[in-house]
C-alpha cells in the first residue's frame, strides 16, 4: 500500500460511514447477512468452547457481533480498523448490545497488527483485503497472529463467471451501484472505487495461490450467489 493509497482509502470510509451499514443491505439485497453468517459458520467455532477471534477491517463490527453469536460465552474478538468512523459506529452496536467486555475495537493497520504472534485461533476479514495493495503481507500478518492449527475467513466480492450472468452485473456494478451509493452516501466517487477494486480483484485461482504464498495450507474457496462473492478458507500448519 503506499503512502498516498491508506490515507485516501481511510477518509473514503471515514466519509461513507454513517449510510455504510444501510447501503450494504440494499445493495446487497441484505445478502450480506448470509455472507458474513457463512463466513463466521466456516470458522468452526463451538458454542462450549473459548476462542480467541481477530477481525480485521470490521467495519461497524457484524462480522465481531456474528462471531459472539455464533461461539460460547468466553469467545472474545479483537476488532481492528483504520476508519475511526467506522469504529465509533461499532462501538455504539457493541453497547446496544451489551458485549463491551467480550470485544476489544483497536485502530490498526492490516500491515502491522499490534499482536503477539499465534495469538488467535482464527482470523477474519470480510470486504477488506481488495483495499490493501500488498494482499502478500497482510495475510502474512494473519498467519503470524494466528496459533498453529488456527483459520483465516476471507470475504471477498468478486466478478461472475457465467458470461450473461457477468453482463446484468457489470451493468448494475458500473452503472446503478455508483449512482444509488452516491445518492445515499452523498460520495459518489466512493462506490466508484467500489467496482474498481473489485474488477481489480485477483481470481481465485490467483488469490488462492497467494494466500499458499503467505504460508497457508489447506486453501480453498466457494463462491456464493452466483460469484459475485468469494469466501477463501485457510488453514496456518
Amino acid at each position: 500500500m503506499s503512502p498516498n493509497e491508506l490515507p485516501f482509502i481511510r477518509g473514503m470510509f471515514d466519509r461513507i460511514a454513517p449510510r455504510y451499514d444501510f447501503l450494504n443491505r440494499t445493495l446487497s439485497l441484505k445478502q450480506d447477512v448470509a455472507w458474513r453468517r457463512e463466513t463466521v459458520f466456516s470458522l468452526g467455532l463451538k458454542k462450549g468452547k473459548p476462542a480467541r477471534v481477530l477481525d480485521v477491517a470490521c467495519g461497524t463490527c457484524d462480522v465481531a457481533l456474528e462471531i459472539l453469536e455464533r461461539s460460547g460465552p468466553e469467545t472474545r474478538v479483537a476488532a481492528v480498523d483504520f476508519s475511526l468512523n467506522m469504529l465509533e459506529l461499532g462501538q455504539e452496536k457493541i453497547r446496544n448490545r451489551g458485549v463491551e467486555k467480550r470485544i476489544a475495537l483497536l485502530a490498526g493497520n492490516a500491515l502491522c497488527l499490534p499482536f503477539n504472534d499465534g495469538l488467535f485461533d482464527a482470523v477474519t476479514i470480510a470486504f477488506g483485503i481488495r483495499n490493501i495493495a500488498d494482499k502478500r503481507k497482510a495475510l502474512e500478518e494473519f498467519y503470524r497472529c494466528l496459533k498453529p492449527g488456527g483459520t483465516v475467513a476471507v470475504l471477498e466480492l468478486s466478478t461472475p463467471e457465467n458470461r450473461m450472468f457477468q453482463a446484468l452485473y457489470l451493468f448494475y456494478f458500473l452503472k446503478i451501484l455508483p449512482m444509488i451509493g452516491g445518492l445515499f452516501s452523498k460520495n459518489r466517487s466512493a462506490y466508484e472505487y467500489l467496482p474498481e477494486s473489485v474488477l481489480r480483484f485477483p481470481r481465485s485461482e490467483d488469490f488462492a495461490q497467494i494466500m499458499e504464498q503467505a504460508g497457508f495450507s489447506e486453501v480453498v474457496w466457494r463462491k456464493m450467489t452466483f460469484g459475485i462473492v468469494t469466501l477463501f478458507i485457510g488453514v496456518k500448519r
